[in-house]
């Protein structure tokens, strides 16, 4: 058997991650197996992930499952030190014949990167699209559990002694938690009514608590997404929500996007090929990311309400024929293109690296 010289292998992991543990496999060009490691998520584990592949010859390119999830750490980390990253997709249950264990499955992302299978590029997660994210995670988490306090105070007020619930019946819910608010309750209720009482007055203050809180992280929101997309949010029916989940999407590398067919199907946006026979047509695309999804309709909802060029649009597409439905896919398919290239000629996010 010929043997390469170690100068002329080029060496690509595959590796499976988790919270604690990350499993890694090395493969060499011709897909041989050259061996397996487990190491710690610290930087010192990530350290030795480099040093131990490099043992087997030249670096080429790293698969990692899960960059946005317990990958994050080690993509970023191996991002900062030059090398290549490749994101890899966690394997399917059916495609899983040969059974499932973190070897086989570091194995599988090194084998689909040699393969050319996996191309996608991680988020670097280290500009200011990753500090909207992690600040509009926090802002979806207070308007939940604030929607969530209401709806207690309302079934409270439902179910209180009368002499109470006639105090708040007929108010709106921001009332309710006004008036509540400013309950005297003793701290150690003794009759059914000081207990709600005392509850309401909790509920309310956690409410204007939540209030507060979703009011100073707004305020941060405004001023990262004017800073980071100023021509975004200035479209037409763009706002600071929708421009933020629009970013959040791309990411801080949106040039990871080569084609703003790709930024389509991400958003979800581009229509599947649906034809058959003589029957030509496309369908709703279900897939992509939801989120930024949402926020394409709200744009498309707001501007075929005040935007004058938008309703033409819409009025020519469907005088060729399309339904109400499909015209208004159209629709989000036009603002997906406007969207993408507004992200790839914006010069507040990084620049391509290098790879």
């Amino acid at each position: 058997m010929t043997t390469v010289p170690h100068d002329e292998v080029r060496v690509t992991v595959g590796v499976d991650t988790h919270e604690d543990v990350h499993v890694a496999v090395a493969l060499d060009q011709l897909g041989r197996r050259l061996g397996e490691l487990s190491i710690a998520t610290h930087t010192g584990g990530f350290a030795r992930l480099i040093d131990w592949a490099s043992e087997f010859g030249v670096m080429d390119k790293l698969g990692v499952e899960g960059t946005g999830s317990w990958g994050a750490g080690l993509a970023r980390w191996l991002r900062a030190e030059g090398l290549v990253v490749v994101e890899v997709d966690r394997p399917k249950r059916k495609t899983r014949r040969h059974g499932k264990s973190d070897t086989i499955d570091a194995e599988a992302a090194a084998r689909a990167v040699l393969s050319g299978e996996a191309t996608a590029v991680p988020k670097t997660g280290d500009g200011p699209v990753e500090m909207i994210r992690v600040l509009r995670l926090t802002r979806h988490s207070a308007v939940k559990n604030r929607t969530m306090t209401a709806n207690q105070i309302n079934a409270l007020v439902t179910t209180a002694p009368y002499a109470l619930r006639d105090q708040l019946r007929g108010l709106s819910t921001g009332k309710r938690v006004t008036v509540a608010a400013k309950f005297r309750a003793g701290e150690q209720p003794v009759t059914v009514l000081e207990a709600t009482r005392y509850a309401l007055r909790e509920l309310a203050r956690r409410y204007q608590h939540l209030t507060d809180q979703i009011g100073r992280l707004d305020s941060q929101l405004d001023r990262l997404v004017a800073e980071t997309a100023p021509d975004l949010v200035t479209k037409v029916g763009v706002g600071t929500h929708t421009a933020a989940a629009l970013l959040v999407t791309a990411g801080d590398n949106p040039e990871r996007l080569a084609h703003e067919g790709s930024f389509a199907h991400l958003t979800g946006s581009a229509p599947l090929d649906a034809s058959s026979g003589k029957q030509q047509r496309h369908r709703l695309n279900r897939g992509g990311d939801r989120d930024a999804n949402t926020a394409l309709y709200q744009i498309a909802l707001t501007r075929s309400s005040v935007d004058e060029a938008t309703k033409l649009y819409l009025k020519r597409r469907i005088a060729e024929g399309k339904t109400k439905k499909e015209a208004f896919r159209c629709l989000k398919r036009y603002i997906a293109r406007e969207i993408h290239k507004s992200l790839a000629l914006n010069p507040v996010l990084r620049a391509p690296l290098d790879t």
